[in-house]
């Protein structure tokens, strides 16, 4: 499976501190080699932590929990 930097956008947390967010599209390859099905979407931060969508522009960091809001 590789990953590809697609995107990247800043996302502020309820303190007002900046993340950096780097988003990927992973692709799926099948046994016979052809792409399997649509790419999935990963987000991360600069740094390497992992970070879940929850849906919008809401996203939260997986190790801390903390919510964070994409910023326009």
């Amino acid at each position: 499976m590789a990953a590809v930097l697609v995107g990247q956008f800043h996302a502020r947390d309820a303190e007002g501190r900046i993340y950096p967010v780097h988003e990927y599209q992973e692709a799926t390859l099948e046994a016979d080699g052809s792409s399997g099905s649509a790419p999935k979407v990963t987000y991360r931060l600069a740094i390497g932590d992992r970070v879940e969508h929850l849906g919008g522009d809401q996203f939260r960091l997986l190790q801390s929990g903390v919510e964070i809001s994409r910023v326009s």
